[in-house]
């Protein structure tokens, strides 16, 4: 009979560790890529399925416009916050304990706000989830920034975001009436059970000696960091501005939900070649092209909006937003990873982005009166036009320095 002994009780956890770390994936691999994207959706996944989001709150609890938009903008900006608290904390963690902590937590409030019926509790709850979401969302970001060609990583962030985004607009508006509320936030458990189970297999991604001297390498300096941070909330707040809202819009212009609901999948699946050309071409044509081609281009589709009247319209002008918005923001997001590889840019450019995803919402609840949505529409182009001149000279200066010139 074998005996056990304290030291047969090592060897096996020993091995055990040994065997989970063989079966982490390759650190640049797409396995790695694909699971990263993951880890940086979940905490947030409900802003891919915003418009269901807030339909859901309006026709199963009886939440006005106003109301459902609090929610969701105490969510996001309880994200801003995590996302700004993981720049202080990401070099000075154990990121995948927290990973698993905080996994764990958002699983458990969301199985909370199942029960809550209430505007006002549900706005503390949600800026709890949105603390905990953006603190594992800026932690997601810091990592990728550690992998090689860190914008082909953030472009499948969005593959990610929108393929998954897609299919939750696709079937989420109709069970709302037969499931209520509870079908929205036990999708949004689902994704993140998901998560957990790949976490396991995640490599361990630390800092390199060779990272550190990467900053001084780097034309970095305030005013590109500020003004790309200032282009991605633009970029976000004018488009969640209008997101948040587009099946009321398209309700407003007298569109059906069994339209919308195929239709906003629709954009949000076709959405998917956005992040797809950014994985494809990288940086091969530089980044100030492509980022102010796509954001204009938004802006012109925001601005078509107003003849959602017509169906055509609607599905078309959604799509190419959908596509030019996942396209550019692994471009902006990958600026920041420029600047410093350690990741803490980049988890500030995720605060930016979470902070610009809340006001956007914000901004639309003040202004809008009724369903009149023309003056939603004019702020978003607005914006999104301020957000191309913005992003010119970070993009332009970075192109310059890859090209090995020196930086203006």
């Amino acid at each position: 009979m074998t005996q056990i002994t304290p030291d047969t009780d090592k060897n096996a956890a020993s091995q055990s560790v040994t065997a989970i770390r063989k079966a982490r994936v390759r650190q640049n691999g797409m396995l790695a890529r694909i699971m990263l994207a993951f880890l940086t959706t979940a905490g947030i996944f409900y802003i891919n399925i915003m418009p269901a989001v807030v339909s859901g709150l309006k026709e199963g609890l009886a939440f006005t416009n106003q109301q459902a938009g609090f929610v969701s903008s105490a969510n996001l900006y309880g994200a801003a916050i995590g996302a700004l608290t993981a720049v202080f904390l990401i070099k000075r963690i154990n990121w995948r304990v927290w990973s698993y902590v905080l996994l764990i937590s958002l699983v458990a409030i969301d199985g909370i706000c199942i029960f809550i019926q209430e505007p006002t509790l549900m706005v503390v709850v949600r800026f709890i989830h949105g603390l905990t979401g953006g603190l594992l969302v800026g932690i997601g970001f810091g990592i990728i920034s550690r992998t090689t060609e860190a914008d082909k990583t953030f472009g499948y962030l969005l593959f990610i975001q929108w393929g998954l985004g897609g299919l939750g607009l696709m079937f989420l508006p109709e069970l709302v009436p037969s499931y209520g509320t509870a079908a929205l936030f036990v999708s949004l458990m689902a994704f993140t059970l998901v998560t957990l189970l790949m976490m396991p297999f995640i490599p361990h991604y630390k800092i390199e000696q060779n990272q550190s001297t990467h900053q001084s390498e780097t034309p970095l300096n305030r005013t590109l960091l500020i003004l790309n941070l200032v282009a991605i909330f633009l970029f976000q707040a004018a488009n969640m501005g209008l997101f948040a809202y587009i099946i009321g819009l398209g309700k407003a212009q007298g569109l059906s939900i069994d339209f919308m609901s195929p239709a906003l999948a629709s954009a949000s699946w076709f959405a998917l070649i956005g992040p797809f050309l950014v994985i494809i071409i990288g940086t091969k044509y530089g980044r100030t092209i492509p980022l102010v081609t796509s954001i204009l281009i938004t802006a012109l589709c925001s601005w078509l909006l107003h003849y959602s009247d017509s169906a055509q319209v609607y599905l078309i002008a959604n799509i190419i937003i959908g596509v030019t918005w996942a396209f550019a923001l692994p471009y902006m997001f990958g600026i920041c990873s420029e600047l410093d590889k350690a990741g803490q840019l980049a988890a500030l450019g995720g605060f930016a982005s979470k902070v610009g995803l809340a006001t956007g919402p914000m901004v639309g609840a003040l202004i809008l009166t009724g369903e009149q949505y023309d003056l939603v529409i004019n702020v978003a182009v607005i914006t999104l036009t301020l957000c191309a001149i913005s992003v010119m000279k970070p993009a332009k200066v970075l192109d310059v320095y890859s090209q090995g010139k020196t930086s203006p």
